[in-house]
């Protein structure tokens, strides 16, 4: 990337209202990018720049191994690119959720306008992570790794045209363990509190990651919570219209915001990642 001196000056650049926003997902544990086909569908016909990314050891990088520092480079450097182009809506599930809330307060702020952060709203640290470590490899030593079981929730959980999105990019059975230990360093509650830009926590009915999630909204200033009724876990593809609706609303923010901050903030942005 060229020094922020080099870079094109006000004068040169497209005006705020013309810099579309763009959408960066990011996946959670043992799935991989194809979670998001549904939103990436709905924004492409609204033309909505979009992207999804895989994470080291998921998907199409099944052959990686997972490391902390791997899976923020790759949110990092999807995020910067996706800043040159307009405001940057940053949108994490699960695990991604979790380490989208570790980048977001990551210092100097990152250039990002609006955040979603899915299913993830519980500190992943002691007895909690240990228990679902211990019932991860437990699934993990069963005929098939436990995959026929997963296929049966599926089946009967998500709606027909998103049940295969899931499992499209095949599953990362050999990241799982390494991944979720990983995450026991992140200090989410510091994170939190370094948060700025116009959040929504958005969690199914249902989640077993709900029980934090009144104290992630009250750290951050202005964010709001969001409970889909009937909802699981997997509240992108068990109600994509709810979760796509909820990513017009933020892309329209993201939008005013870029807006109304013009130039300076796209200047900022650009700093933030050179200093990255």
């Amino acid at each position: 990337m060229a020094p922020l001196a080099a870079a094109s000056s006000p004068a040169d650049r497209p005006r705020a209202a013309e810099r579309p926003v763009q959408v960066v997902f990011v996946h959670g544990i043992r799935t991989s990018a194809t979670m998001w086909r549904a939103q990436l569908a709905h924004l492409r016909d609204r033309a909505v720049p979009a992207v999804a990314v895989d994470l080291p050891g998921h998907g199409s990088r099944m052959s990686e191994r997972f490391t902390l520092e791997g899976a923020m480079q790759t949110i990092g450097d999807a995020v910067t690119d996706a800043a040159d182009r307009g405001p940057v809506l940053l949108v994490g599930h699960s695990m991604g959720g979790l380490l989208c809330i570790a980048y977001m307060g990551s210092e100097p702020a990152p250039p990002v306008s609006a955040f979603i952060a899915a299913s993830c709203t519980a500190i992943p640290r002691g007895v909690g992570l240990a228990t679902y470590r211990a019932l991860a490899r437990g699934f993990d030593r069963l005929p098939g790794r436990g995959q026929r079981i997963a296929d049966w929730v599926l089946d009967r959980t998500l709606p027909e045209d998103t049940r295969p999105d899931f499992g499209a990019g095949g599953y990362a059975y050999d990241a799982q363990d390494v991944a979720l230990k990983s995450l026991s360093v992140l200090d989410l509650l510091a994170a939190l509190r370094r948060i700025h830009a116009p959040t929504w926590f958005i969690n199914g009915q249902y989640d077993q990651l709900r029980v934090s999630e009144r104290l992630f909204v009250s750290l951050v200033p202005g964010a709001e919570l969001i409970v889909v009724p009937r909802t699981s876990h997997l509240v992108t593809a068990m109600r994509p219209r709810v979760f796509n609706a909820l990513l017009d609303v933020a892309t329209a923010t993201a939008a005013r915001s870029d807006s109304a901050n013009g130039s300076v903030s796209h200047a900022k942005g650009h700093q933030a990642a050179e200093n990255r």
